[in-house]
């Protein structure tokens, strides 16, 4: 009797040990949601593919979706972030909008990513979360980046000033409780209408979430930049909870 309770223990203990270790090796997983109403990137595809990339190296998960019926609570609350890259237009229902509300509400996390401020102009509660809306652009070309926080785990990589050619977006509706890291520099390029205060990536805490976004993505060539992508990186560990910024 004895040694059959002491081998049941150990059966039990080995089933803890290995459901803890089936707990610690689970994977953090985004989503990242590219449909578009409006205008559609052409590098989407060279993002996901990145972003994909960007999961493997640093071990974690990856879902693609355009399928905005994926945006009920029960699924989304899988997700630690979900990336917004370059959707265009009205791209969510009512329901959707609730449902992801609530998602950012519980502690959920949203990357922007170039043409997410070209999403939902009819949904304030969106623009307050993406921090802005965007106007217009002019031609892609070279223009200055300036690093306004060299520290934080986004741009503290980066060169300062950084020169980069991409497609430069004016901004309306700009929220005042933004942390800026990077901003453009207006003198350095055509068609700024921003002035002094033109920013291009941001993050902040939002209703209980986290919400990071860059402008920069346009390009295919941006999404196989060492530079662009550490950079993504670090805003997507802020969304997901991994690193906390102040």
């Amino acid at each position: 009797m004895k040694k059959t309770s002491f081998a049941l223990k150990i059966v039990f203990t080995a089933l803890l040990v290995t459901s803890f270790t089936i707990v610690s090796l689970a994977k953090d997983k985004v989503l990242v949601f590219s449909k578009t109403a409006g205008y559609h990137h052409k590098s989407i595809d060279a993002g996901i593919k990145a972003i994909q990339d960007l999961g493997v190296k640093y071990h974690f998960d990856v879902d693609t979706t355009t399928d905005s019926t994926k945006f009920v609570y029960s699924s989304l609350k899988k997700y630690a972030a979900v990336v917004f890259l370059s959707t265009t237009g009205d791209v969510l229902n009512e329901e959707q909008q609730k449902a992801f509300q609530q998602y950012i509400q519980a502690g959920g996390g949203f990357v922007g990513v170039h043409a997410a401020t070209d999403t939902e102009y009819g949904w304030p509660w969106y623009g307050k979360l993406v921090g802005a809306y965007f106007v217009k652009h002019p031609k892609i070309q070279e223009a200055v980046l300036v690093i306004n926080d060299s520290t934080n785990i986004a741009t503290k990589h980066l060169p300062r000033p950084w020169k980069r050619t991409d497609e430069w977006y004016n901004f309306k509706d700009i929220q005042p409780d933004l942390h800026v890291l990077i901003s453009i520099d207006e003198t350095s390029y055509s068609g700024g209408t921003n002035g002094a205060n033109h920013p291009m990536s941001w993050y902040h805490n939002f209703e209980g979430g986290r919400a990071f976004y860059t402008e920069l993505g346009h390009t295919d060539e941006s999404w196989a930049d060492p530079l662009y992508l550490q950079h993504l990186w670090g805003g997507m560990q802020y969304a997901m909870g991994k690193v906390k910024m102040k």
